[in-house]
């Protein structure tokens, strides 16, 4: 709601200043808003589906609402890139006189003080539910900064009579936007795909299963993530002669372990007795 707020605001300042300076890369920033915007109701409908929990017809739950809701960010964002991206080279090539270039100025200003308050919100909130939605929101509202920025300094060029100046960054800002969409269409496709997590959880996985003494290793282990929910399954290694109760004990303890660094990770062990692991499936410790 945050995010959409203070989209909203800047959409109407910079629709404004827009109308009054006749900036092309105003302009470019007044479409990023308006796809911020929209990207932010689209995220706020994605995260609330997404953290409802598991029911009869989906029983992994519904995290990947969010990696849906990245794929049609990306294809919207994407298109209205490639037009910002035609105007500002007809802009850049018949460049036109900018005024009220302080109105325009003020107006970036204020978007800047707006930006910086909401990415530490959004910073907050990432550290604590790690949602791909409100990354990929927060991503938006991070390169605003450099935007922004940019237009600033385009808007004071034009009042100095550097036209060629706003048609120019309006023309780099769309390419950026582009760019962006392309890496979101990415991180939502490899969570659709079911991508292993990072080498780096991976490697923690591993540390904590091997720091059970009664373990002796792990193998088939495999992960992945739906919205802010980490999966993980393996197949944990044990003494030949333990029990079928004490080796439920231990997986019950390996999986809390997990669980307590991962939380809210859906974890599921399956118990090998030592002697029929083949050799070639058993993991190593990690680091």
């Amino acid at each position: 709601m945050a995010s959409t707020f203070v989209a909203t605001l800047l959409i109407i300042s910079k629709l404004l200043a827009w109308i009054m300076t006749g900036s092309a890369s105003m302009l470019a920033s007044l479409t990023d808003s308006l796809m911020d915007v929209s990207a932010s109701l689209i995220n706020l409908f994605a995260v609330r589906y997404a953290v409802q929990p598991a029911d009869e017809e989906h029983r992994f739950g519904h995290g990947k609402a969010e990696s849906l809701a990245g794929i049609a960010q990306s294809g919207f964002i994407a298109g209205s890139a490639i037009l910002l991206i035609f105007n500002a080279a007809d802009r850049l090539i018949n460049p036109m006189p900018l005024t009220q270039t302080s109105i325009g100025v003020g107006v970036t200003l204020l978007a800047l003080v707006l930006t910086l308050g909401l990415i530490a919100y959004q910073s907050y909130v990432v550290k604590k539910t790690g949602s791909q939605a409100v990354k990929a929101d927060a991503l938006h509202y991070r390169s605003d900064l450099l935007l922004n920025m940019g237009v600033l300094i385009a808007l004071v060029a034009g009042g100095f009579g550097l036209m060629w100046a706003d048609g120019a960054l309006a023309l780099v800002i769309g390419v950026y936007i582009l760019v962006s969409a392309g890496s979101i269409a990415i991180e939502a496709g490899n969570t659709l795909m079911d991508k292993e997590l990072p080498e780096e959880e991976k490697a923690q996985i591993m540390r904590i299963v091997h720091g059970f003494e009664q373990v002796h290793g792990a193998h088939e282990v495999r992960t992945r993530q739906a919205g802010p929910t980490r999966f993980i399954q393996m197949h944990l290694e044990l003494p030949d002669d333990m029990s079928l109760v004490a080796a439920h004990r231990v997986a019950d303890e390996v999986e809390k372990a997990l669980e307590a660094a991962f939380p809210g990770a859906d974890v599921i062990i399956h118990q090998d007795p030592l002697s029929v692991t083949p050799r070639s499936r058993k993991a190593k410790p990690a680091g």
